[in-house]
């Protein structure tokens, strides 16, 4: 049998997870007492089903501290769990719960940012101990149930640390989330040719244009290289997500071009879990059309 316990930061997405687990064969459970949890773990060779998710979060109030507890018989009787804990930053859970006008299960009459510090205090044993950690800040919907589905279908092993390589335009300026920056407006700008101006680094003559100069490829490969010896120690230390940004002037042509290839390079390790986002590839265009 499979057990995944689903627990993290209330308004994460543990619901839709759960539902899509649901959808590919886990029997899911939401807010299981942990009275329950450790009876199932006594009798997990009798139970009929062969994959099950259980939702655990702080709506299980002060039983909550007993987890820990039942974790450790578990590793003590050596039955086999997962942990998936669903992370988000602070920003933009307050965001979701603003839109849906929900309260946060610990904020009770106070403020929604007060619950969230008191929920991560909570679940710091459980993001300790998890197996996979995804942050769902910038994630799409399709995007998490890919995740999940390479995780919990096909059984691939992929390191909590998620990547975002981002392309942007210095001119409006530097995305704040950013770990790491990088500029690439010394390579040759296609905006000068007026062939090429209204395509972008999406397209293959801008792309061939920016990469058939000698410095595009050596600072490829340069960059390469020190993110390979960066993302292991970045693991190391915990850290489960990191953006990667590139800028040239206007977003548009040299970060699109170095962004998409630094992205493809890292997709073929097939260890991480990559995203590639263009943040101001259509700004020009829309600045003209006002």
């Amino acid at each position: 049998m499979r057990l995944v316990i689903v627990t993290g930061m209330s308004g994460a997405g543990k619901s839709i997870t759960l539902n899509m687990l649901e959808d590919t064969g886990y029997f899911c459970i939401d807010n299981l007492p942990l009275v329950f949890m450790s009876m199932l773990s006594e009798f997990t060779d009798t139970v009929a089903e062969d994959k099950i998710a259980i939702g655990l979060d702080v709506r299980s109030g002060d039983s909550l501290k007993r987890l820990e507890k039942v974790l450790v018989e578990m590793d003590r009787r050596e039955v086999s769990y997962e942990i998936l804990f669903l992370e988000c930053s602070n920003d933009v859970l307050v965001k979701r719960y603003k839109e849906t006008r929900r309260m946060h299960p610990l904020s009770g009459e106070g403020r929604v940012d007060t619950g969230i510090e008191e929920e991560r205090k909570r679940l710091s044993f459980l993001k300790k101990k998890a197996d996979y950690i995804i942050d769902t800040s910038r994630m799409l919907t399709r995007e998490l149930q890919a995740e999940l589905t390479q995780i919990f279908v096909n059984n691939k092993k992929i390191s909590n640390l998620r990547i975002t390589v981002l392309s942007f335009g210095f001119k409006y300026g530097l995305p704040n989330d950013a770990d790491l920056v990088f500029d690439v407006r010394f390579l040759p700008n296609p905006y000068y040719l007026p062939e090429l101006r209204q395509q972008t680094g999406n397209d293959a003559p801008v792309r061939e244009y920016v990469m058939a100069s000698e410095e595009a490829h050596e600072f490829l490969w340069r960059l390469e290289d020190m993110i390979q010896f960066l993302l292991p120690n970045y693991t190391k230390e915990g850290k489960n997500q990191l953006v990667i940004a590139i800028g040239c002037t206007g977003g548009k042509h040299r970060s699109v071009t170095l962004a998409n290839a630094l992205y493809s390079r890292l997709v073929e390790e097939d260890v991480y879990s990559v995203q590639i986002e263009h943040r101001d590839i259509e700004k020009d265009a829309k600045r003209k059309g006002k």
